[in-house]
């Protein structure tokens, strides 16, 4: 059951209730976080682990950049690009 908090209905309102149940998952989040670092400091694999997730983190921050960084090429280098090779294949 749900009770009134006094919150308006209008756009303020909406934000704020927004905020909360966002505020309130990030809490959850990080509850479960702790408990999950927590766990994993009691392995006796520790740094076993944590060079893998170093790793990762890397292989992730790579992907993260390449996907971002780099500009895709200009769309009529594209097409140049194209062109040329259907030429060179027209001439075999």
């Amino acid at each position: 059951m749900t009770r009134d908090t006094g919150v308006s209905g209008g756009r303020d309102g909406r934000a704020v209730l927004l905020a909360a149940g966002l505020a309130d998952v990030a809490v959850g989040a990080l509850g479960t976080a702790l408990g999950t670092v927590r766990g994993l400091l009691r392995r006796s694999d520790a740094s076993q682990l944590a060079s893998e997730t170093e790793r990762d983190l890397m292989a992730r921050g790579r992907l993260v950049l390449d996907r971002y960084a780099v500009a895709p090429p200009a769309y009529l280098e594209v097409l140049a690009r194209h062109a040329v090779a259907r030429r060179a294949d027209d001439d075999v």
